[in-house]
């Protein structure tokens, strides 16, 4: 029996996505080989690049304007091959969270870095509005979905510069205007896929403009180029990515998933609002559908919670050391009776400790 998975990644996947790669584990699409042992440079792992990206400008409506890569190194990694490609004299940045701050701090290893908002102040639990943004700044980075705080952002700046966003744990989970972006990136295993692969969407123009002379892995061109081929990708990964993109398609793409997460996050949020025995922890306004922080009225019973919560088949729902207490990540696979079969226990638990 599968559990109710709330991890915060990596993250719960479609079952029809990890049928289809235990099947292709042992024999790929007949030919007599698992995914795992064949040539990144195959026709048929041409395919699955082709249709990967495909599938991704597709559902994200991704302009020709951009370049999809599918990359090595998680957000991680981009939070350093950001500034090393783009930051020339100084970048703005928004902090809004802990992925945020460790953007930041990758930055400035690479030039100056000036903070235009913070919601540090209170412990990240509200997405910054309403700042100025420096013209002469070489690009706007800001973080869409903020996993361990759980708060996201609404509405998009409206930037006189270059826009660059994290969206690792929402991409794929709302429609988002990705022309409006001049790069995009996002860690796989929250809505895409498992760990090992990181979606890049870059539009040419800013990649083309790129100045510096760097590690040819390290510059965007290089796998503009190669195709995401410049090395080795990480092919089974991008196979279940892959699977994951024609589940979501399947089921009606990105709008029908966003009606899908409005609907789990109404029912989590609509029990912590109606509940004393529980308190979320991001301001309403922005709360994250993908991950719901919340804390124990009595955290003496925080032990207690957890254990009970994985008697009942619940798993994933410690909270960040950061922020305490508990958090339900809801990602574009998780079903909605595993919200429902949370909200059921978190509201026995509390008539039984009331």
């Amino acid at each position: 029996m599968r559990k109710h998975n709330f991890g915060a990644g990596p993250g719960v996947l479609p079952e029809e996505a990890i049928r289809k790669t235990q099947e292709a584990l042992y024999d790929f699409n007949g030919i007599g080989m698992g995914a795992m042992e064949i040539s990144h440079r195959s026709k048929e792992f041409a395919a699955v690049m082709d249709r990967t990206r495909s599938l991704t400008r597709e559902l994200l409506k991704v302009p020709d304007t951009h370049e999809i890569l599918l990359l090595q190194g998680g957000a991680s990694g981009q939070f350093a091959m950001i500034p090393m490609n783009f930051l020339n004299g100084k970048a703005a940045y928004v902090e809004a969270g802990a992925w945020s701050v460790k953007a930041i701090k990758e930055a400035k290893t690479a030039g100056e870095v000036v903070v235009v908002a913070s919601s540090a102040d209170k412990n990240f639990n509200y997405q910054p509005k309403g700042y100025d943004i420096p013209a002469d700044c070489d690009y706007l980075h800001i973080t869409s979905n903020e996993t361990i705080h759980g708060t996201q952002l609404k509405a998009w700046p409206d930037s006189p510069i270059p826009l660059v966003c994290d969206m690792s744990s929402d991409i794929f989970s709302r429609p988002v205007d990705t022309g409006a972006f001049d790069l995009i990136y996002a860690g796989a295993q929250k809505n895409l896929g498992p760990s090992g692969v990181t979606v890049v969407i870059i539009k040419k123009e800013f990649a083309q403009g790129i100045k510096k002379k760097l590690p040819k892995y390290f510059n965007y061109n290089t796998h503009i180029e190669g195709e995401s081929l410049y090395n080795t990708p990480p092919t089974l990964p991008i196979l279940v990515c892959m699977f994951t993109l024609e589940w979501l398609k399947g089921i009606g793409g990105v709008e029908a998933i966003e009606k899908i997460n409005s609907e789990k996050a109404s029912l989590f949020y609509g029990q912590v609002d109606a509940n004393p025995f529980f308190t979320g922890t991001a301001n309403k306004e922005d709360r994250s559908p993908m991950n719901a922080p919340f804390l124990l009225a009595d955290p003496k019973r925080d032990a207690e919670f957890l254990q009970t919560a994985r008697g009942k088949g619940i798993e994933g729902i410690k909270g960040h050391r950061s922020v305490g207490g508990f958090r339900a990540s809801m990602y574009n696979a998780l079903p909605v009776e595993s919200v429902k079969a949370l909200v059921t226990f978190m509201e026995e638990f509390s008539k039984v400790h009331a």
